[in-house]
């Protein structure tokens, strides 16, 4: 039943039940209170694939929290978005407690995020106890997750990892409790921050001046950190020169600021404002100084005693490459929240006597993002789940997954017209949301400058390639001209890293980024006939193939003097394959 009134003009003459149910309230129904596992064919298909004979056990586990996604915590990041956290500056004696409150909403998220997450210690000890891999269980919580909030998700796992273990191998035993408990749920408790971008920006880390000096067996941090999330945290990371450090970036070193003293008084923790963020508003981002705060080195002193061993930094670089991973995943959740959006929006919406998911070009645009957002999932999940881990492969994973984000939400915005642009539809928040994930994390320069780094220190590349050819010798038979033709770019490709190595150091510092796409874009295309052969062995089906070979043909092929307007229209002869395996709901 409609909820809401009928108004006079409802029955004006040029009015009528044909044009009324057109604007049905009722008939607009989008991802909201939808189980997001069970409307999502191409998550349960990877996770048959990744969670073999353990599918079983996890399948009901996975049910429960595609419904809790969709369900509550998407309705409390939409209240948290309205109600951001306050900054509670001084006390009512005028001391300084810069205390962040959060909204109840946040709060009531969080609970239920950490009691339920699947990787909670108690939860993984559970799955291994049923022969059950927890690792593609984590990988689809955030999946989750990030559809409904990028925000929550920064707030409950940004840092946790690194605090855990850079404590548990260099803090003092009585940190390292206090530190356990603090994280007993695990990582992602929402306890940890990491501080590392100060005024003079945030990639130069050499340029910063927050110093530390010894006090003891702990130090006395100064400095002011300019963009700090999860400000309402208890356990940061902070970059600081040490004194008697060397100037530049082996100068620097990682430090454990906790909230309190060791001596149970507050911590020299100030936090000066909170940001005014375009969006992920469900954390909290703050300009925080530190005032001769108690820290600790989490590196190994050196011979002099300053400065731990010169590798603090580069050992801290290691773990942001799992967080880069994370940023990817934010990227992937907001385009696939955009493209369920505009699958439920596209499917109600009537024009010219039809739907508009009935509308050629429609279909055309559907059909992309179809495609682009199920090759930016094959390479998120590769990069958690891919064995061995490739080095340049998180800064290619987030390069292109991070960007669709945004891409993807502005897409679905012009599908939703007007409405679109109003806050009180849903994709106006995702694409505030998503644009700062080609922010977080590294932006797409210092992500080519990494693969720069990998390419020549490591010689990356080559495991990089193999893995390519490795991922297109699983391919499905029948598509033969497909696999030749990401075959065929897979060498091209080695050929132009060869190239490329060969440039003077401005030219090539220049090609990167079209280097890191191209890479990029072999990448997924060749993971996606491997998930064509996947599918292939698990169902005989060919759907996987068909976006393997539109995925191609976009990005690999030669487009001709015709830019490919002579291509078949497999996008739209088979538009309902595509749409059916991308976004299911269970009525139907």
């Amino acid at each position: 039943m409609a909820s809401y009134l009928i108004e006079p003009f409802d029955r004006l003459p040029f009015g009528g039940p044909d044009k009324a149910r057109r604007y049905a309230t009722e008939r607009y129904q989008g991802a909201a209170g939808l189980n997001w596992y069970d409307c999502d064919p191409t998550l349960r298909f990877l996770m048959r694939r990744h969670l073999g004979d353990g599918f079983g056990w996890a399948e009901p586990r996975l049910r429960e929290l595609g419904a809790l996604m969709g369900g509550p915590v998407n309705a409390w990041a939409e209240e948290t978005d309205r109600n951001p956290p306050r900054l509670e500056k001084y006390d009512r004696w005028g001391r300084d407690v810069s205390e962040v409150v959060m909204p109840q909403s946040f709060e009531a998220a969080r609970r239920e995020l950490v009691a339920t997450s699947f990787t909670r210690p108690a939860f993984v000890a559970e799955a291994k106890a049923n022969g059950v891999d927890p690792a593609p269980l984590g990988v689809a919580w955030s999946y989750l997750l990030d559809q409904a909030d990028i925000g929550m998700a920064c707030a409950l796992g940004t840092g946790g990892d690194m605090v855990v273990g850079l404590t548990e191998l260099f803090a003092p035993d009585e940190v390292k409790e206090r530190v356990r408990a603090l994280f007993a749920e695990g990582a992602f408790s929402g306890e940890a921050a990491q501080m590392l971008t100060e005024r003079s920006g945030g990639s130069d880390l050499g340029a910063l001046e927050s110093t530390a000096s010894r006090d003891g067996d702990a130090w006395r941090l100064n400095g002011f950190k300019w963009f700090a999330s999860n400000a309402n945290g208890s356990a940061f990371v902070v970059l600081a020169k040490p004194e008697g450090a060397v100037d530049g970036v082996r100068g620097i070193a990682p430090f454990l600021v906790l909230r309190e003293r060791r001596d149970g008084t507050r911590n020299g923790v100030r936090i000066r404002r909170l940001k005014d963020k375009l969006g992920t508003r469900s954390v909290a981002s703050a300009e925080i100084e530190f005032t001769d705060a108690e820290a600790f080195l989490l590196a190994p002193a050196s011979s002099a005693g300053e400065g731990g061993d010169g590798k603090g930094l580069a050992r801290m670089m290691e773990l942001t490459n799992g967080a880069r991973l994370g940023i990817a995943m934010m990227g992937l959740g907001c385009a696939r929240r955009s493209l369920v959006e505009s699958l439920c929006y596209t499917r109600a919406r009537e024009a010219f006597g039809a739907s508009l998911g009935e509308q050629p070009l429609m279909r055309r645009k559907l059909a992309e993002m179809i495609v682009e957002t199920e090759a930016a999932q094959a390479l998120v999940f590769d990069g958690y789940l891919g064995r061995p881990r490739l080095r340049v492969g998180a800064a290619l994973v987030k390069l292109r997954a991070a960007r669709l984000g945004v891409t993807a939400a502005s897409d679905a915005i012009e599908i939703h017209g007007g409405n679109g642009y109003i806050e009180q539809w849903p994709v106006a928040r995702i694409l505030r949301d998503a644009q700062v994930n080609p922010v977080w994390e590294g932006g797409d320069n210092i992500l080519c400058l990494d693969v720069r780094r990998a390419v020549e220190r490591d010689d990356a590349h080559e495991p990089f390639l193999d893995r390519l050819a490795g991922a297109v010798a699983s391919a499905p038979g029948g598509d033969d001209a497909t696999a030749d033709l990401v075959n065929a770019r897979i060498g091209h490709l080695r050929e132009a890293i060869g190239k490329w190595r060969g440039l003077d150091r401005a030219t090539a510092e220049a090609r990167l980024y079209p280097l890191a796409q191209y890479m990029a874009d072999v990448y997924a295309a060749a993971l996606l006939l491997e998930q064509a052969g996947w599918e292939r062995a698990d169902s005989g089906a060919d759907r996987k193939a068909l976006v393997a070979r539109l995925y191609a043909r976009r990005h690999l092929a030669d487009a001709g003097p015709l830019r490919a307007i002579d291509a078949p229209a497999e996008d739209l002869e088979r538009f309902k394959d595509l749409a059916d395996g991308a976004f299911v709901r269970a009525e139907e």
